[in-house]
């Protein structure tokens, strides 16, 4: 029920508006976003660098309706992705069989590109951003959103893949055909990231208990480190990423040959301590100004992160 009450709360431009203007609301977004603008996504990208983890930058959009809206953010990447080159923070980390792990890659909502109104507009930025990536030697992984899109996302990703083969998918553990889609992306060279999902999906299409997420999310599990390509595996649960190691065990995998994900500002210590056993950890950074959809969403993925933002906003600090 706090999910929905979170979610619905995210639609709520009334919401937007009290929590935007609260005097600590940037107190509070400073944990969970890197800042408005590429300098500040820059800055944060390089402190978890030297802390020896991996980042994906996301630069927050929602409800790109415009064909201008969709170029301002292009433009955003292909500048995020020009400073993060000449910064040297794309560099190679260590070998996954026949791919490579890049200290910095982007992650991209085809929305936010003009998918919503112009699919062959979305795909032709994000094939302009793949181009910019490919160039200072990372990668882009393509983020899912509600399920309406996912056919979608998945033929975009399909085409350009075969440009751009390293492109990620994403997959969430909730919808009911996620194991099916695991099966076919679980192939050799291809990076799946596997999360559990954020947004609030009917019942036909998603399970809605955390438990059958849970179970959903180790099958699929299952499936993709049983698969040829190279795993990501999006969880802050520690049942979960204690699974996520015995499954690596299981199926002979190395820490080089698979990853583990974590949103910034959620359980930087954990990042930390699987880092030093060796693992590949890569950070979900969000920049930019449109943060508020964002944050709501991770306040309903863990609803425990609600207690930190409401102590935020009645402290007189």
């Amino acid at each position: 029920m706090l999910r929905s009450v979170i979610l619905a709360a995210a639609r709520s431009h009334k919401v937007e508006r009290l929590v935007e203007t609260a005097p600590v609301s940037r107190d509070v977004v400073k944990r969970f976003v890197a800042g408005t603008g590429t300098a500040e996504a820059l800055d944060t990208t390089s402190e978890l660098a030297d802390k020896g983890l991996c980042i994906t930058l996301d630069n927050l959009g929602e409800d790109t309706l415009t064909p201008e809206q969709a170029e301002v953010t292009k433009g955003a990447y292909l500048e995020l992705l020009k400073a993060l080159g000449g910064a040297g923070l794309t560099a190679d980390r260590a070998p996954a069989g026949a791919q490579t792990i890049a200290t910095a890659e982007v992650s991209l909502k085809l929305s936010a590109l003009g998918q919503a109104f112009d699919e062959q507009l979305a795909e032709a930025n994000a094939r302009e951003i793949c181009a910019a990536a490919t160039a200072v030697g990372t990668t882009v992984t393509l983020d899912m959103e509600d399920h309406t899109t996912t056919d979608s996302t998945l033929d975009i990703l399909s085409r350009l893949r075969r440009d751009f083969p390293a492109t990620g998918a994403v997959v969430q553990a909730y919808l009911r055909r996620t194991e099916s889609d695991c099966r076919e992306l679980a192939v050799a060279g291809s990076r799946v990231r596997l999360c559990k999902g954020a947004y609030k999906e009917p019942e036909h299409v998603a399970y809605q208990g955390a438990l059958e997420v849970d179970k959903s999310y180790v099958r699929c599990m299952n499936i993709l480190m049983a698969g040829e390509g190279y795993p990501m595996l999006a969880t802050h649960d520690p049942r979960l990423i204690a699974i996520g190691q015995d499954r690596a065990r299981w199926f002979d995998r190395s820490p080089s040959q698979f990853e583990f994900q974590m949103l910034y500002g959620i359980r930087p210590d954990e990042q930390q301590r699987l880092a030093r056993l060796g693992h590949t950890v890569r950070v979900y950074v969000p920049y930019g100004t449109q943060w508020y959809g964002y944050l709501m969403r991770r306040l309903a993925e863990r609803p425990a992160n609600l207690g930190f933002f409401a102590r935020a906003l009645v402290s007189k600090k």
